[in-house]
């Protein structure tokens, strides 16, 4: 992966699969990633976004430095490095 930002559309996946892309792409990620967003949406409900602070917050995984809130309610952004 050669972007700064990567993103990843999690709409129609469930808890499982989003976590195991989510991990694959931070594995996959090499030092010039600093961002990771991720779009889960709002309307259907908040499992995935859930999951994402549950997981990946509180410095749970070694390359995520921290996690924000993105654009709106249906972005998440996981942050491996600050610039």
């Amino acid at each position: 992966m050669n972007t700064p930002i990567v993103e990843l559309d999690l709409h129609n996946l469930n808890c499982m699969q989003a976590q195991s892309l989510i991990d694959r792409t931070l594995d996959e990620a090499g030092s010039g990633v600093y961002r990771i967003r991720l779009i889960h949406g709002f309307h259907g409900g908040t499992a995935i976004k859930d999951m994402i602070r549950e997981e990946y917050g509180f410095c749970r995984h070694s390359k995520v430095k921290r996690i924000t809130g993105g654009t709106n309610q249906g972005i998440t952004e996981l942050i491996l490095r600050e610039l």
